[in-house]
């Protein structure tokens, strides 16, 4: 194949930026196992991390699949580092990027089509309900506390995990915290509909065509509005899918990929260890 041929850009569905194909994989070995089997109420294939029966942390993968390690290594820090059990499922149906695809920008070989049809957000989303769900009851875990974070894919998921509807009389939660990191399909719908009783953390690059100045404009002056308690994280000089990414020959990459990664821990284990 030649390389003008192998770095084509393939036509992007919508909701899909060039930033979200754009991977790096870190050195070291993901320290979690994969599940035999799913997890009650469930059927995803999930990778979990630590070992706290009471807090647990929701992973939802982007682009590059459940088994990216640079995902799997993110869970492991948040595990150690956030005291929590954390949860990545297969959300895609086995569907996976390999990362060299992504290393060498072989954009052609990656069917994008096929993946926005079979990964739309009215596929997908019942079953991200149910995982959340299930991590509250016995056969689950029987978790006191669940946050969740997604990126790119994940971003719109968590918001709508932390919506008003999943609240019961009694005041009992899907989740306890949410944190969004360049969030891809997200809508002002699902912004609007978040519940003033979880708590959202927004990570937003600088440069971020899905999460637009728009949405980012409107993500900030409703919450407030509906007096969400919330942290919104601007990250200059940097792009889509960075927190994910952390290219350190990117400038500023890695940086913003560790401050992301911080920032996150912080938020969790203030509202998953707190009163």
């Amino acid at each position: 194949m030649s390389s003008s041929s192998a770095s084509a850009k393939p036509d992007l569905p919508t909701g899909i930026s060039p930033c979200c194909l754009t991977g790096f994989r870190w050195s070291g070995t993901p320290q979690g196992t994969v599940l035999p089997s799913a997890l009650p109420g469930t059927t995803n294939a999930v990778y979990k991390t630590g070992t706290n029966p009471k807090v647990a942390i929701l992973l939802i993968h982007d682009l590059f699949g459940w088994t990216f390690p640079n995902v799997r290594l993110l869970a492991d820090h948040y595990a150690a580092e956030a005291n929590a059990t954390v949860f990545v499922p297969d959300f895609f149906d086995g569907f996976v990027v390999p990362p060299e695809l992504l290393i060498e920008e072989r954009w052609a070989e990656i069917d994008l089509k096929k993946f926005a049809k079979e990964n739309a957000r009215e596929v997908r989303e019942p079953e991200i309900f149910a995982f959340a769900k299930a991590l509250k009851t016995a056969e689950g875990g029987g978790f006191e506390k669940v946050g969740a974070v997604g990126y790119c894919y994940g971003g719109w998921a968590v918001f709508r995990l932390a919506a008003t509807e999943h609240e019961s009389q009694n005041g009992k939660k899907l989740v306890d915290a949410v944190t969004a990191g360049h969030p891809t399909y997200l809508t002002k719908e699902d912004i609007e509909g978040v519940s003033r009783n979880v708590p959202v953390q927004v990570l937003a690059p600088e440069f971020d065509p899905p999460y637009t100045a728009e949405l980012k404009l409107h993500t900030f002056v409703t919450l407030q509005k509906l007096g969400v308690p919330f942290e919104y994280l601007h990250f200059p000089g940097v792009h889509h899918a960075c927190f994910v990414r952390g290219d350190e020959k990117k400038e500023g990459e890695r940086e913003a990929m560790v401050r992301g990664k911080n920032a996150t821990v912080a938020f969790f284990k203030q509202w998953l260890h707190g009163n």
